[in-house]
Order: structure tokens, then C-alpha cells, then sequence
């Protein structure tokens, strides 16, 4: 679906950024894998997916709440001169407290991370789409974003800006070729369910329509999907990935 498609998907060391790294890549994705360090560990991974998959995995090593160092690698990417043809912005944090237990500190890391850091490089790369008059931009957004979930007033509220600038972006970019799109994973199994209470896991489990939590590789399987051509009329959108939670 994506033969020698060059994609940016951040966030991949681990979760559904690592999903998708394997998933594009089985799909023929040529693909920027970010993430916030470059340890030995990681590049081998990538080395050997790249091999594994017969595509070419460049890895884009950087803070994405460093202004200045995301402007660098963005730089970098540009010089290089390959054609664009999707951003996937998956890289995040989760944050599980409740209203009035949340501090203004806690609530700031929330919107750097989820927010700002996802409009300043996805405001950066949109440059180089625009110049191509092409591209697909998919953010990493969530259920709690629309649903109001307790104990989840931060995290959904920074994901919730996520789906309003996504429409945003779409409005503004589509005369130029370039479509935005959401995705809104459920209950996944990552290892940010650690910080969720067994109870709240079970009972969110038994609410979906599937009785299941989801994986990582589901929401790659959408996130390819929004980048391939087979969406191609398909923007300003939020996919919901829940398993049909109610």
C-alpha cells in the first residue's frame, strides 16, 4: 500500500510507535523513525526491520519539546530532498489523576508534549508538503479527547486541541493536496496501562462492543490506511479505534 512511500512517524521506540514502524515498513514504507535518543539498542532495531522488510529506516533523533533541535532535524530532512508523503505524530504522554487532584505543572507537560511539541513539528514538516502540494498528516489523537472520561481531564483536553487543530489543518492545507486526519485509539495495550487501575482496565474492557482491549498493531493498521491512497478523499477526519466502546 505504501511502496516507496517516505513517511515521519514519531514516537517509536516502544507501544504503537513501534507497531507502526513494522507495519509501514511491511507495507514498503521508507520511513524517519523518531525518537528522543539514539541509543544502540534502538538503531539495531531499526537496521534490522529496514533489512528484514527490503525499505529504508532513517533514524530522526531528537527532543520534539526542543524547539531548536526539532527546527535542526527538520532542516536536515529537508536538505536531503526526498519527496514526502505522510507524518504520522504518535509520540505522547498520558497523564491518569483526577481533576482536582491535577496540578498546573502536570497539566503544562500534558499540552507541551501532546500539543505544542505535535503543532511546531507538524507546522515545520507541513512547509516541505506544501512545496509538493502533497501529503498525509495523521495525529495520534484519543477516546478521552471525546469522551470526557474521569480522571482524564488533562490528557483528554491536550488531545482534544489535537482533533481541533487536525480540522484546522485539513481546512487550510487541502487546496494544497494535503489531508489531516485523527485517529482515536480505546484502551490499548501499551505499556501506558501500567498507570491505570486493574478495575478501570476491566471495566473499560467489558464496554466495548469486542470485549477486548485493543493492540498496538490496529491503530497502525489505520494509520496506514490514512497515509495510502486508499483514503485519499478522506480528511478533516477522527477514526475511532475502540473496539466499539460505549
Amino acid at each position: 500500500m505504501l511502496k516507496d512511500k517516505n513517511v515521519i512517524i514519531t514516537g517509536c521506540k516502544r507501544g504503537i510507535g513501534r507497531a507502526m514502524i513494522e507495519v509501514f515498513a511491511a507495507n514498503g514504507a521508507n520511513i524517519y523513525a523518531h525518537a528522543r535518543s539514539a541509543d544502540d539498542d534502538f538503531l539495531t532495531d531499526m537496521a534490522s526491520t529496514a533489512m528484514r522488510h527490503g525499505v529504508e529506516i532513517w533514524p530522526l533523533c531528537f527532543e520534539l519539546t526542543d524547539t531548536i533541535a526539532m527546527k535542526l532535524a527538520v532542516k536536515k530532512l529537508m536538505s536531503e530532498k526526498r519527496p514526502l508523503h505522510g507524518l504520522v505524530n504518535n509520540a505522547g504522554i498520558t497523564l491518569n489523576a483526577l481533576f482536582q487532584m491535577t496540578t498546573e505543572q502536570a497539566l503544562r507537560q500534558q499540552f507541551e508534549v501532546n500539543f505544542f511539541a505535535l503543532f511546531n513539528f507538524t507546522q515545520a514538516v507541513s512547509k516541505l508538503m506544501v512545496r509538493q502540494r502533497q501529503g498525509s498528516i495523521v495525529n495520534i489523537a484519543s477516546t478521552a479527547a471525546q469522551d470526557g472520561n474521569a480522571g482524564k481531564s488533562a490528557y483528554g483536553a491536550s488531545k482534544a486541541a489535537v482533533i481541533a487543530l487536525t480540522q484546522s489543518i485539513a481546512a487550510e492545507l487541502g487546496d494544497s493536496g494535503i489531508r489531516a486526519n485523527c485517529i482515536a485509539p480505546g484502551i490499548t495495550d501499551t505499556d501506558m496501562l501500567e498507570t491505570m487501575p486493574a478495575a478501570v482496565i476491566e471495566l473499560t474492557r467489558n464496554q466495548t462492543d469486542l470485549r477486548r482491549l485493543g493492540n498496538p498493531t490496529n491503530i497502525a493498521d489505520a494509520a496506514v490506511f490514512l497515509v495510502s491512497e486508499l483514503s485519499s478523499y478522506v480528511t478533516g477526519q477522527t477514526l475511532r479505534v475502540d473496539g466499539g466502546l460505549r
